[in-house]
């Protein structure tokens, strides 16, 4: 199996991600000794890949695993089981060493501005911490780097010696994004970057993570909720739910053509910029299971208006209904 997928990958220079089978489960603790009595399982298998310079967005509900998903492959968190290939090299086999040499290639802009930024350091300190540490620009170029990294994010030379306290929100993820970029990366995971922002200003950060992936040729795993975000920066998008990549596909073919149950229920609570269009929401009927205690068959059997009897007892297997467009659903 390993050796197959090696040959793919070499035959596919233009992927820069790939994700197989990747799973991540997290043990439950309990009792006087800490026995593991059971098992998160936040993300349950699931494979794609990223082409450079494109953006995958990653869409649904809270708790589904998207995090966990940008977190395992960035090797922030061991996997339970899968691989995970950035370059032609599958990270989680490389040593310690080879993983910080890379490192600066892969990088993550998190979901909260204010609690991921150090109250006690300047945003020189911030941005250039780890540009110091991976000696990434020669020490007489440090500073016109850094000054560089801060204008292409919409940051001035006079914000240097200011602390984070002193800034906006939107400002704030103008910092975060300089600190990513900095280090020069190929890849960068986008989690929920946008969702602690007010409206406006989000328009603001997507429009320069868009215009940063031109200029530095950027390639995104984008993890939102908002799909009205995903639709305008995403070129592949793929949906989750209870840990399964349930459906995945070109942008155009998930937003005009969605085939599971949950994604049409996602796209159809989704507001439409029309006071005189009629919506048809979707409701789904109970709340989401628990990952550690998922049901058997399908997970999403037990919300879905198109449940059949094959549903409760038998897993779907992964579908390419048309080119590019996979779905994981019995209906197909």
């Amino acid at each position: 199996m390993e050796e197959k997928h090696q040959d793919s990958i070499t035959q596919s220079d233009n992927v820069l991600l790939e994700v197989i089978k990747l799973k991540q489960f997290f043990p439950i603790k309990a009792g006087l000794m800490q026995r593991i009595v059971g098992y998160v399982r936040a993300v349950d298998g699931i494979s794609f890949s990223i082409q450079r310079g494109k953006t995958m967005g990653l869409v649904g509900e809270s708790g589904c695993g998207k995090t966990t998903v940008g977190k395992t492959i960035l090797r922030l968190n061991e996997k339970t089981d899968g691989d995970v290939y950035f370059n032609k090299q599958e990270i989680f086999s490389l040593s310690r060493k080879e993983m910080r040499a890379i490192r600066p290639k892969m990088q993550i802009i998190f979901q909260d501005p204010y609690s991921s930024l150090s109250p006690r350091l300047p945003v020189s300190e911030i941005i250039g911490e780890a540009v110091r540490e991976h000696s990434i620009v020669p020490d007489s170029e440090y500073e016109s780097h850094i000054d560089m990294i801060m204008k292409s994010c919409g940051l001035e030379p006079y914000h240097k010696d200011r602390y984070p306290h002193e800034f906006s929100g939107g400002q704030r993820q103008r910092i975060c994004i300089a600190r990513a970029l900095a280090l020069n990366p190929e890849f960068v995971v986008c989690d929920e970057p946008v969702s602690a922002l007010d409206v406006s200003i989000q328009a603001q950060i997507i429009n320069l993570l868009k215009d940063l992936q031109d200029k530095f040729d950027l390639t995104y795993l984008f993890i939102s909720h908002d799909l009205s975000v995903v639709e305008h920066i995403s070129d592949d998008v793929g949906v989750m739910y209870l840990g399964d990549l349930v459906e995945y596909g070109y942008k155009n073919s998930i937003f005009n053509n969605p085939l599971h149950p949950y994604t049409q229920a996602l796209l159809s609570a989704a507001p439409i910029p029309d006071p005189g269009a009629r919506m048809n929401r979707i409701i789904l009927e109970g709340s989401i299971p628990s990952p550690a205690n998922p049901p058997s068959g399908c997970k999403f059997h037990t919300r879905c208006r198109e449940v059949m009897s094959i549903c409760k007892s038998v897993a779907p297997q992964t579908k390419e209904v048309e080119p590019g467009h996979i779905v994981d659903c019995h209906l197909y």
